[in-house]
């Protein structure tokens, strides 16, 4: 806090960013940590996460002459323009913004960013009617599957927001972020990250059941267990067409089952975020009890099927976020398993973790650990793995039960990224051997991510 507050108040000082006069607003939006749940976000299901240490910071000031700046010094380490202009008056249409960021590779990274500012004033007028000046600091690392971008919608819409005196916290700050990311970055989130960011809260697991967001209350781990994190060094991205491929096989095989029940589906959009929607399961996927899959849909369904394939018999695709390329081979079968199966577990696990803060069983830490594995193996099921991530949770395994690591998996949304670890408390050392044991097949240290910290709502925005 005190080296960002530091650092503001020199650009301030120095005016070569922020003018000596009038308030500058500070946010603070950690990065998550994928404990169990992943790609049921978008399929209705329960997941179950816990915000980082690492965060990033935004600080806010507005400005009377219509621009909009940003200034995020390291985006030059990423070969991208560290500061871009908008101007305010230019935001008048979603297509419009979406031109805007994508006049050049090096300004895509704004479109985060230059959403919240058309959302919050096609919603608050009468508030948003300067421009603002935005600085930028974060330790999220890029591409690690721990939600660097929804870090950065949610400082920024939080700091923006309070700066027009506009109070947005909780399901409908995230609701927002997820918004801009879907709509304008064009990138097919659910609302996990975001949730978790907002509403995470320091040494807390958050179980939040996307319908389409419902927070649970926080678990706190028992205090002889730990929660690690190692990273791969694969770059992981939702925009990636592994991720891609994955989501909308699923919501082709809810198509075909919804299809064979005689369910008619429609787009209800009524909500700034479309979905579509049946009658007996509400359009989540999810929501497809695991007895009822295996008996009666699961051998039905085909194991791959072109989108070629699909659009001749389905007709629609019933996501509004993915498309079905033709030539595109989709694991129907695997990524709608996955959807149904890992609700359960994740239900499973919350229950498991919710119970053995009230009496610690090694029992339950070795179930825990197990459907860890197992979801980490339907990752790979759904062409979502990668040899880095299996060879960490493999060295993992290696360590086992006896040296106090429990389970891991791969997280976020796979192909790379991330991999989540539990263990006893004391088991520090067993989890630093599976650190050394992959720096040296890597021939790298890989970054390791430890602790926790607050949500954005219990930081909240303070002035300077």
């Amino acid at each position: 806090m005190h080296a960002f507050k530091d650092t503001v108040q020199t650009l301030r000082g120095k005016r070569e960013f922020f003018s000596p006069n009038g308030p500058i607003s500070i946010g603070r939006a950690p990065g998550r940590l994928d404990l169990m749940g992943g790609n049921v976000d978008y399929t209705g299901g329960l997941v179950f996460e816990m915000t980082i240490r690492e965060a990033t910071w935004a600080a806010v000031q507005l400005r009377q002459d219509g621009l909009i700046v940003f200034l995020n010094p390291q985006m030059k380490d990423h070969g991208w323009e560290d500061r871009v202009e908008f101007k305010l008056a230019d935001l008048d249409s979603e297509e419009n913004v979406r031109r805007l960021v994508n006049q050049s590779p090096e300004i895509r990274w704004t479109a985060y960013l230059l959403g919240i500012f058309y959302l919050l004033n096609k919603r608050f007028p009468d508030r948003v009617e300067t421009g603002a000046n935005v600085y930028l600091q974060s330790d999220v690392p890029l591409n690690k599957g721990v939600s660097s971008s929804a870090a950065v919608e949610i400082a920024v819409m939080k700091t923006a927001a309070q700066a027009f005196g506009i109070g947005y916290k909780g399901i409908e700050l995230a609701q927002a972020c997820q918004w801009v990311e879907n709509v304008i970055a064009q990138s097919a989130c659910g609302i996990m990250d975001q949730a978790t960011i907002v509403m995470g809260h320091e040494g807390s697991c958050l179980p939040l059941l996307c319908q389409p967001c419902e927070p649970r209350p926080p678990v706190r781990l028992p205090s002889d267990l730990a929660v690690w994190a190692i990273d791969s060094g694969v770059c992981h991205a939702v925009t990636g067409i592994e991720y891609e491929a994955a989501r909308a096989a699923c919501f082709m095989g809810y198509k075909m089952i919804c299809d064979w029940e005689g369910l008619d589906l429609r787009l209800d959009d009524s909500n700034e975020i479309p979905r579509w929607i049946d009658s007996r399961w509400e359009g989540y996927p999810s929501n497809i009890p695991p007895s009822l899959f295996r008996s009666s849909y699961e051998r039905r369904l085909p194991e791959e099927c072109t989108g070629e394939e699909y659009l001749k018999s389905a007709k629609i695709h019933v996501d509004p976020f993915t498309p079905v390329k033709p030539d595109v081979k989709y694991p129907v079968r695997a990524a709608m398993r996955y959807a149904v199966e890992e609700n359960q577990r994740i239900g499973l696990f919350a229950e498991l973790a919710r119970g053995s803060a009230q009496q610690n069983s090694t029992d339950a830490y070795r179930l825990m650990g197990d459907l860890m594995y197992q979801s980490h193996f339907a990752y790979t099921e759904c062409g979502l793995g990668a040899k880095a991530t299996d060879l960490i949770v493999d060295l993992v395994r290696r360590e086992g039960f006896a040296q106090g690591l429990y389970g891991a998996k791969i997280t976020g949304g796979g192909s790379g990224g991330t991999v989540a670890i539990l263990g006893r408390s004391d088991a520090r050392e067993s989890f630093l051997r599976v650190v050394r044991g992959y720096e040296e097949i890597q021939g790298s240290a890989p970054y390791v991510f430890e602790g926790s910290s607050m949500g954005a709502d219990d930081f909240g925005v303070i002035q300077v």
